[in-house]
């Protein structure tokens, strides 16, 4: 199943193409986050749910469904974490004059971009970077790696022992 808080993403159309069942669950039909991540929750449930992949999913989760989906909600984050979290990150390390940046697919705990690591990817910054040409080059990264990391976990070769993450 595919859900999304905004009814025109991509990803809809693209699952429902494919004959994936989607659901929208707008984050302006509550008032707040508990109750936001409540009905997120029972679509899960509903949906028989083993684990969650997010993509382009600019919220933050109640600890409470983070909680009780431990070390089964899987993330992608445009730098090489912990190196800047939460949102505007490929700005972050332009700003900061970094000449490697990346991303990273990790787990989702309870604070923003900061669950254990899965794996990372390097990307380097060039000279005459700019937010769209780094991003781009993020991207192409992301795109390679995500569906590798999803897979190996739909088979059940990553576990994790504290905050170390292991393939099999």
């Amino acid at each position: 199943m595919v859900i999304s808080d905004r009814p025109q993403a991509t990803a809809l159309g693209r699952a429902r193409g494919a004959g994936i069942p989607t659901r929208v669950v707008g984050w302006d039909s509550f008032d707040t986050r508990a109750e936001f991540s409540a009905a997120i929750g029972r679509e899960l449930e509903t949906a028989g749910a083993e684990g969650v992949v997010l993509a382009g999913f600019m919220r933050v989760l109640a600890p409470e469904l983070v909680g009780g989906l431990h070390n089964r909600i899987l993330n992608i984050h445009p730098s090489l974490l912990p190196a800047f979290p939460g949102s505007n990150a490929v700005a972050q390390a332009l700003q900061h004059g970094v000449k490697v940046t990346g991303v990273t697919v990790h787990f989702v705990d309870e604070q923003v971009d900061h669950g254990p690591i899965i794996a990372q990817r390097a990307v380097p910054v060039l000279p005459d970077d700019d937010l769209e040409s780094l991003h781009a080059r993020i991207q192409i990264e992301e795109h390679d790696l995500y569906p590798k990391v999803v897979r190996a976990f739909a088979r059940g070769e990553i576990t994790v022992e504290g905050r170390t993450v292991r393939w099999t």
